[in-house]
């Protein structure tokens, strides 16, 4: 009896054993370590926090009886592409303003109306002033983001849609998860 239990014990200690080096990776002297996954944070509580940040920075300067547009973020080492990652953003940014009374023109973003890089300064595309000129739009909220080797990095501006110059703008990370790391997957 005493054996068999030991048994038992001996068979789970290695079934264990199995899990656990399943679950595991090398490192460089070849000695298993456990790979942690990087939880997502809440990302819509923190494109609301952030975009709150922009409409406090806003305030006096913004009209909430003129319309705003709202771009979808770009990638920043190309800012003809976007994703998932960078339209959600910019939807839940416009959730925020729209909440707090602003009128947003609904304006999924094709790849050319964003924000064009022309000797290291960013400025509205032409379509973008035409837009707002249509809708008679005040400002645009634009965005760009950076993946790094464990977070994503996020600036949001509010830019007037004459002037092209800076009314508001917030910087805000947020860590790799798996679902973050699935939307940031660029479009075809």
């Amino acid at each position: 009896m005493l054996s068999q239990t030991f048994n038992h014990k001996l068979m789970l200690g290695l079934v264990m054993a199995l899990i656990l080096v399943g679950c595991a990776t090398t490192n460089s002297s070849g000695l298993y370590q456990s790979k942690p996954v990087t939880p997502d944070a809440d990302i819509i509580g923190t494109s609301h926090q952030a975009a709150e940040a922009l409409i406090q920075q806003s305030l006096g300067q913004l009209k909430v009886s003129k319309p705003l547009l709202a771009a979808s973020f770009a990638n920043i080492d190309n800012l003809d592409q976007t994703s998932s990652f960078g339209r959600i953003i910019s939807q839940q940014f416009s959730t925020t303003f729209s909440n707090r009374g602003f009128q947003l023109v609904e304006m999924l973003l094709r790849k050319d109306v964003y924000i064009k890089q022309q000797g290291g300064e960013f400025l509205l595309s032409r379509e973008v002033k035409a837009l707002s000129e249509v809708h008679n739009a005040q400002a645009v909220i634009v965005g760009t983001y950076a993946v790094g080797k464990k977070s994503v990095f996020i600036t949001a501006k509010v830019i007037d849609a004459q002037e092209s110059t800076v009314i508001a703008a917030h910087d805000y990370q947020l860590p790799l998860g798996p679902d973050t790391k699935h939307l940031l997957k660029p479009d075809n």
